[in-house]
């Protein structure tokens, strides 16, 4: 290594650069590599957004034989039923068994909707007026 230091010194044929020369080339290279890192970040989020996209239509296909499923479960209750009652007799049965459930349920979802008005964060409103309140004070 030292051997090498003198060598330079004593004219070597490719000297090394100097700092101007070496901060002019990584002034030239940064925007090439900040370029470069975007495109990797774009390409690696396209990717993944694709993933994605198969994932919530894969789900989406899952909510939708769930709901066929439920919807046979339901023919099922009315055809078993039926062995008791007359066909029209059980599928009113089901049917108001189905509404009554679904109007405890519209019920049950208005109170928690309504608990939740307005969306305005109070509390974070509220502590921040009592900041402002408090520096008002301490203000000379």
């Amino acid at each position: 290594m030292a051997q090498d230091i003198h060598m330079r010194a004593e004219g070597d044929p490719s000297p090394e650069p100097t700092i101007g020369a070496l901060v002019h080339q990584l002034s030239e290279e940064i925007p090439q590599l900040v370029r470069s890192e975007i495109r990797l970040a774009q390409a690696e989020v396209a990717e993944k957004g694709k993933r994605v996209g198969v994932g919530l239509g894969m789900f989406s296909a899952a909510g939708l034989l769930a709901f066929f499923g439920l919807a046979t479960l339901i023919a099922t209750a009315v055809l078993a039923l039926a062995e008791a009652l007359p066909g029209w007799a059980a599928a009113l049965v089901v049917a108001a068994v189905l509404l009554v459930g679904a109007g405890v349920l519209a019920l049950v979802g208005k109170g928690r909707v309504s608990s939740g008005q307005p969306l305005k964060p109070e509390r974070a409103v509220a502590g921040v007026r009592e900041d402002v309140a408090i520096l008002k004070e301490v203000k000379p």
